[in-house]
């Protein structure tokens, strides 16, 4: 009995190393919960159905520290739909939105993050026009969309980002028309993750 006493005892404490290292020793991190990013987009204007580029900014602030809001942020986007001007818009053509709203994030991967997002921007277009003063409008713009946060070092994310805009009574800048303004596309782009993560955590 006492035999079996020693063996048991000694395969127990060769075993048990092996089961504490499998959890983490620390899984807090610390810093702000902020994420600052920049992208290249692409555009289909709305305007003879061209396709445009720009430039894209995102600043996310991420409020999970509040259980109750376990995945949402606000999110602040901007962006500048100017390049690669086809000859099917105005020679003066560009898109520029600024704004922000809510995001929410699905945090079950560790290392892919889709998100869902609603933002209310302002918008600001030039085109051409008959009328010399009448070349510039602004308007609030709707901004639905969703996309992927996909991590490739440890603060480090690639973002795809799909985002569809509704421009309204934009008829009345386009005679002919009578719907409204709905551009859409994608940006690439990536995103710095402020927080201080342990080197043991998850």
């Amino acid at each position: 009995m006492r035999l079996r006493l020693v063996i048991a005892g000694l395969f127990l404490t060769v075993t048990f190393p092996l089961f504490s290292q499998v959890v983490p020793a620390a899984t807090g991190s610390g810093g702000l919960p902020l994420s600052i990013g920049a992208g290249y987009a692409l555009y289909n204007t709305d305007w003879g159905n061209s396709y445009m580029g720009g430039g894209a900014l995102w600043i996310d602030w991420d409020l999970s520290r509040f259980s109750i809001l376990r995945g949402f942020g606000i999110e602040a986007e901007a962006r500048d739909i100017s390049l690669n001007r086809p000859n099917t818009v105005p020679s003066n053509f560009r898109l520029d939105t600024a704004g922000g709203g809510f995001t929410y994030h699905l945090n079950h991967f560790r290392n892919l993050k889709p998100y869902a997002k609603f933002e209310v921007d302002y918008g600001s277009i030039d085109w051409n026009n008959p009328d010399p003063r009448f070349k510039h409008e602004t308007r609030n713009v709707l901004a639905p969309g969703g996309g992927l946060d996909y991590r490739i070092l440890r603060s480090v994310w690639l973002r795809a980002d799909y985002e569809y805009q509704s421009w309204p009574d934009i008829d009345k800048l386009r005679p002919n028309s009578s719907h409204i303004l709905d551009p859409n596309g994608l940006t690439i782009g990536a995103l710095y993750d402020f927080r201080r993560r342990d080197t043991n955590s998850r």
